[in-house]
């Protein structure tokens, strides 16, 4: 199931990256830029919720593509959140907590899975909003300008980026609560 529909789906996320970071180096107006790379992202990110449809639809669900997609989306997220911290339109603080919760959480799961208790540490509701928060604010973040004369999107993705970041922190905090039982019961 290396390449069905759904899995290709999932990895031109992991190809965007590059594009939507170089586009704030093409001599293009700051406008465009901030459209195009934008646009990328939702178009791209759209894709999370698409390929997930297609692999239940198609019943082209893999191991494989159940690893890759939440890899793409955390690198997808990262590498923006580093543009946005570069280009001064987020903090590095929100992107210390949020790439730092991710290799966190992400050494947990691999251990977890070391000791046969990954079922601990499944996917949450609160993952899940934090990543839709996420998902959100970039792209307002990435526009940086008014939308359609009434919504400041700077003003508004720093919100929900910092909300984001409280999610990030909560889920965390959450996955740690229901591993260290099992931590604690396989280290004796």
């Amino acid at each position: 199931m290396f390449l069905t529909i759904p899995t290709l789906m999932t990895w031109t996320r992991i190809v965007a990256i590059p594009l939507i970071v170089g586009v704030f180096y093409l001599d293009l107006p700051y406008a465009t830029r901030n459209l195009m790379a934008t646009v990328m992202f939702i178009v791209f990110a759209a894709t999370d919720w698409l390929d997930g449809y297609l692999a239940r639809r198609l019943n082209q669900t893999s191991a494989f593509g159940a690893f890759l997609d939440p890899v793409a989306d955390k690198f997808l997220v990262c590498a923006c959140l580093l543009v946005l911290v570069d280009l001064q339109r987020a903090d590095v603080f929100v992107a210390l907590i949020i790439i730092g919760r991710e290799i966190a959480i992400s050494a947990l799961r691999e251990w977890m899975a070391l000791i046969g208790a990954t079922r601990s540490i499944a996917v949450h509701m609160l993952g899940k909003v934090k990543t839709t928060l996420q998902m959100v604010a970039i792209p307002f973040l990435l526009f940086d300008d008014t939308l359609l004369g009434l919504v400041n999107t700077r003003l508004w993705g720093t919100w929900l980026i910092w909300l984001s970041a409280v999610l990030t922190v909560w889920s965390m905090a959450y996955y740690l609560q229901k591993a260290i039982p099992e931590i604690r019961a396989r280290s004796r």
